[in-house]
């Protein structure tokens, strides 16, 4: 998680999104990583993270570290995570913090759980990781 928070800290604040990290780990090896913004496009930590995978089917069976819950929905229409997430593959979510519900109410952690995705909170980095935001 302390990865995920580095790359937090990498993406370049605006008003109208947040700064979000994320690192995707299997087997003990860090396959990728990723922060919002990082790629073309309004990109989210999470996405830019499977992208940048050669193939999607690296994730199957991994974890993924995210400074904050995974978005059930999106402004601009494009994917929400938590879709990319399901279809990757991925089979468990650590967060540092829910997602604020100031640009739409999010319901991350309740579709992954839902979706047999196991979500873990990491109540003591939360702090660092509102910091990110």
């Amino acid at each position: 998680m302390k990865l995920a928070i580095e790359q937090a800290n990498l993406s370049e604040p605006i008003e109208t999104a947040y700064c979000v990290g994320a690192v995707l780990v299997k087997d003990s090896q860090i396959l990728s990583t990723g922060y919002s913004r990082e790629l073309e496009g309004n990109t989210h930590a999470e996405e830019c993270a499977l992208k940048k995978l050669h193939d999607i089917k690296e994730a199957n069976g991994a974890i993924m570290y995210t400074t904050m819950e995974p978005c059930s929905k999106r402004l601009s229409g494009n994917k929400p995570c938590v879709e990319r997430i399901m279809e990757s593959g991925i089979k468990k979510v650590v967060i540092g913090i829910k997602e604020p519900d100031k640009f739409v109410k999010c319901e991350g952690i309740s579709i992954l759980q839902a979706n047999g995705i196991e979500v873990v909170n990491v109540p003591e980095l939360e702090e660092e990781c509102k910091k990110t935001i």
